[in-house]
């Protein structure tokens, strides 16, 4: 089934460190070999064997319309005709600026870059610029790029103060990282009593990387009390869910207002893309306006720009999208719970627009320590058998899926199908 694969990535391995350029493509904790992917089409993926599949990753998220949408694709190739970068400014920026600024309450100008890494990595020197204070606060659980500071694991006992999760990162960087628990406050509460040079706080308000874990809102609310009363910045991390859960990302959810959003996946429209944003008297600290330095030769790419906007102006065309991917999404959780509970396995799901998320878990997952009280052992053998039958889901119990508008009812059908087979199937 997977021969061609095989040898692919035999032959990626020689050349590329682990045989890809994104630790999880590895397919390391799900086991078996990954499937290279000759194209896309529509909902669909089809691989160097091929094999098809429904896909539920979407290049982890920006798909939103499904691989190869035409007119996302018209107006890359029209842009490509008249030049793939330029160095300098183009309308196209302000246009996709424009869009982004309009539709968030919370941001009155944006600068664009060329990664969520980068975008996370940008809006953290600009919180720290516009506050004078160094520390940051970040949530176990939470993947924020692999930025040096950003890299951190939680410190022994009840030490607030990161230490490095990867070699090459030094301690004096991550010490002004402070680690706390998601969707616990008190935690949060216990790094302002530790120190008082915070500068920040960054948040995914929908987790998307220990699967997926909303914020409760009176958690989000906590937050924005404290980084008022403290005088730090709430920024929150929407490179996943910015465009995904609603229209506004969590923002169309929650009451809560940040101070900087960082912005990634779906304003590429499949292209490399990243951005930030805030309130004008942050951002006018940025360079050359003001004295907190960030570039990028690629930022601002016309081919990326074109992409973003056209992928932007479908979805503010489609009113009722995000309704009815939301509903697909519950069906498929619905169904899959409902496998689950046929063969008497522990399973838990999440929904937020149209991303979902489910654990092997008995109990609901609200942090990181949930997370990984979840049985991945049964989600990797879940995984195997799913994509024997033509299903890709994320290859990471800790990791998000997506329903695009290409998806329809009957694929929805047929993956609930192929889950009732793979629980029959695990469980015997």
């Amino acid at each position: 089934m997977f021969e061609k694969s095989e040898l692919a990535f035999k032959e990626a391995y020689r050349y590329i460190p682990g045989g890809v350029d994104s630790p999880v493509r590895a397919f390391s904790s799900v086991g078996g070999t990954p499937p290279f992917i000759d194209h896309g089409k529509g909902a669909y993926l089809y691989d160097i064997d091929g094999n098809r599949y429904i896909d539920y990753v979407q290049s982890w998220g920006p798909l939103i319309f499904g691989h190869c949408n035409e007119e996302i694709e018209k107006a890359v190739v029209e842009a490509v005709k008249k030049g793939l970068s330029f160095g300098a400014p183009t309308e196209l920026e302000t246009k996709l600026a424009k869009e982004i600024v309009t539709l968030f309450g919370s941001v009155d100008k944006v600068r664009f870059v060329n990664s969520g890494t980068e975008a996370v990595m940008s809006a953290l020197r600009l919180a720290r610029g516009y506050t004078g204070k160094n520390d940051i606060v970040k949530f176990a659980g939470c993947y924020h790029g692999h930025s040096d500071s950003l890299l951190v694991q939680a410190g022994s006992g009840a030490v607030t103060f990161g230490a490095p999760s990867s070699p090459g990162v030094p301690a004096d960087l991550t010490k002004h990282t402070l680690l706390a628990r998601y969707n616990d406050l008190e935690s949060v509460e216990k790094c302002f009593r530790d120190s008082d040079d915070i500068a920040c706080i960054i948040i995914e308000p929908i987790a998307g990387n220990m699967g997926l874990v909303p914020a409760d809102e009176e958690f989000l609310q906590g937050l924005k009390a404290l980084c008022e009363k403290h005088n730090a910045l709430l920024i929150f991390d929407e490179v996943m869910s910015g465009f995904r859960a609603t229209l506004t990302g969590a923002q169309g959810i929650t009451e809560v207002v940040p101070d900087l959003v960082t912005f990634g996946k779906v304003i590429g429209g499949g292209m490399p893309v990243g951005a930030f944003g805030g309130r004008a008297d942050i951002m006018a600290k940025l360079s050359p306006e003001g004295p907190v330095y960030q570039a990028g030769t690629l930022s601002g790419n016309p081919v990326a720009m074109a992409a973003g906007l056209a992928s932007l102006k479908k979805l503010k065309s489609n009113p009722t999208l995000y309704v009815e991917l939301g509903n697909r999404a519950k069906r498929l959780m619905k169904g899959f719970q409902a496998a689950a509970n046929a063969e008497d396995i522990p399973f838990t799901t999440a929904v937020r627009g149209s991303m979902f998320g489910f654990f092997f878990n008995a109990n609901p997952v609200k942090n990181f320590d949930d997370a990984q009280a979840s049985d991945t052992e049964m989600f990797a053998k879940f995984h195997q058998g799913m994509l024997q039958r033509g299903i890709y889901l994320a290859c990471s119990a800790y990791e998000t899926g997506f329903i695009s508008s290409a998806i329809s009812d009957e694929m929805i059908e047929e993956s609930i199908m192929a889950a009732y087979e793979v629980m029959r199937e695990i469980r015997g």
